[in-house]
């Protein structure tokens, strides 16, 4: 975790330093997968009880703009840290995601956590927090108990466990590769790497 900390601080001071790179199997990412999925596409494992997942948030969005249009970024919140709020979360960013309003509610969700150093209290405190997002109580309490919402979480802990992940943020890449986050030394470098896999043959 010491090393995510010091490449997100590093990733911050030095956005534009990075050249051309050679990226080597082993050394900047992992094969974890013999086939890659049919569509490029990143996802991210991250829990919202994860300091170094909130730090890594502008890093993502930034990635998110320089990636190329087919590809889409997933992300996939763990249940692993959290206590019981960890599936309560997941949950949570699930019924977010098919109510269209992910980004606000991770805002308010990180802010909350890691800014005001404040609690969220069970169902409860995360259907507040949906209402600070524009969606209503009873909507809010409607998607939460969902099929659909169900559905996309139990996915969420599926890949989970698919991917073995242990720790986060973790970057999967085309279902095949894991990046090594602590090779990289810069903002450039580290989207260089994720557009390079994302575009990897074999």
């Amino acid at each position: 975790m010491k090393k995510i900390f010091a490449l997100v601080i590093g990733l911050i001071l030095f956005p534009l330093s990075a050249q051309a790179a050679d990226f080597k199997e082993g050394v900047h990412y992992e094969v974890i997968k013999q086939t890659a999925t049919a569509t490029p596409e990143v996802k991210e494992f991250f829990s919202f009880y994860c300091p170094h997942c909130f730090q890594f948030e502008p890093l993502i969005s930034n990635l998110k703009k320089q990636l190329p249009e087919d590809v889409k970024i997933k992300k996939v919140h763990v249940n692993f840290l959290g206590k019981q709020m960890g599936p309560e979360l997941t949950q949570a960013y699930a019924a977010a995601e098919i109510l269209k309003v992910e980004d606000k509610l991770s805002s308010l969700i990180f802010d909350q956590i890691h800014t005001q150093k404040k609690n969220i209290n069970g169902r409860e405190g995360v259907i507040e927090l949906f209402e600070k997002a524009g969606i209503s109580k009873q909507e809010a309490t409607g998607a939460l108990a969902s099929f659909p919402v169900s559905g996309l979480a139990s996915q969420m802990k599926r890949d989970t466990e698919t991917f073995a992940i242990r720790g986060v943020p973790t970057l999967i890449v085309n279902g095949k590769y894991k990046v090594n986050t602590g090779s990289v030394k810069s903002t450039a470098e580290f989207v260089e790497l994720v557009t390079f896999l994302t575009q990897k043959k074999g």
